[in-house]
């Protein structure tokens, strides 16, 4: 029988719906008085060996510590079930990404849809690792986006604030209809009006799965070319959804790190056909 291998293996469980007090799902915060039944799924798993794979990356920020990468749209950030290879982490091997207790992700504390494009920052030690997760958990490690929504938003900025989770009826979505919410926050802004659509910037003060796809579809601005939650678009084939901000204080010294990434050409282009 499979068992659980870390704490951080046993938090994932939770989050994914996976672990149910006599027959039902409970928050992460629920306290066993005794004498409970617990029924865990537990995957057998997947010993992926990891080879580094040739691929061109943008490195927006590099030192001894961690790097920030530019991630393409299409790539996956860790092998999983489904993608053995051709994944961001194999991408990264060669530059000496390392820390974290799950073998297929080394160094990775934070994720992106393989269809979201943007910034990503990866640890280079498990030191490095262990900090980097404690800005996670601080909320100090600052994610920026833009998205491409249909319709327009009822003001120029607003805050978002509805716990989501695994959906009761579709295990492949989440949603607020949910038996395991967890807190979720997304704060926009405004930054331009097109004709039947806006692009918005976003900040993330919570990292749940699909987050910014759940929320703007919760307030009716669903994102452009997203299939599940929002208005898919053929002719862009993914979608608009770009982490273009990341910033954080470096955690081995007293400097911030800053970094950007430009919208890519398919966003622009986009962009461009919605604004005629």
């Amino acid at each position: 029988m499979p068992e659980v291998a870390s704490r951080g293996e046993a938090e994932r469980l939770l989050a994914a719906g996976a672990v149910r007090v006599d027959g039902e799902l409970r928050p992460k915060s629920h306290r066993l008085e005794g004498g409970e039944r617990l029924e865990v799924e537990v995957a057998e798993r997947q010993h992926v060996a990891l080879e580094p794979e040739q691929r061109e990356l943008r490195i927006a920020y590099e030192d001894e510590h961690l790097l920030v990468v530019d991630k393409p749209a299409g790539i996956v950030v860790h092998p999983s079930a489904g993608h053995a290879g051709g994944t961001l982490v194999q991408a990264l091997l060669a530059r000496g990404i390392a820390g974290g207790d799950a073998a297929e992700r080394p160094g990775i504390v934070h994720r992106l849809d393989r269809d979201t494009s943007g910034l990503l920052v990866v640890a280079r030690s498990e030191e490095a690792h262990g900090k980097l997760q404690d800005l996670v958990r601080k909320k100090l490690l600052e994610r920026g986006y833009l998205a491409l929504v249909r319709g327009r938003p009822r003001s120029r900025s607003g805050r978002i604030e509805a716990p989501i989770g695994r959906d009761r009826h579709d295990p492949f979505r989440q949603s607020l209809d949910t038996d395991s919410p967890r807190e979720a926050i997304t704060h926009f802004e405004l930054e331009r009006l097109l004709p039947r659509h806006a692009l918005l910037s976003l900040r993330l003060e919570t990292g749940r799965t699909h987050q910014i796809r759940v929320h703007l579809a919760a307030i009716d601005l669903p994102v452009v070319g997203d299939p599940v939650y929002g208005v898919p678009d053929p002719e862009l084939g993914r979608q608009f959804l770009h982490a273009n901000r990341l910033s954080f204080p470096h955690p081995f010294g007293d400097e911030r790190v800053e970094t950007e990434s430009p919208l890519p050409a398919e966003l622009q282009a986009t962009l461009a056909r919605f604004a005629s």
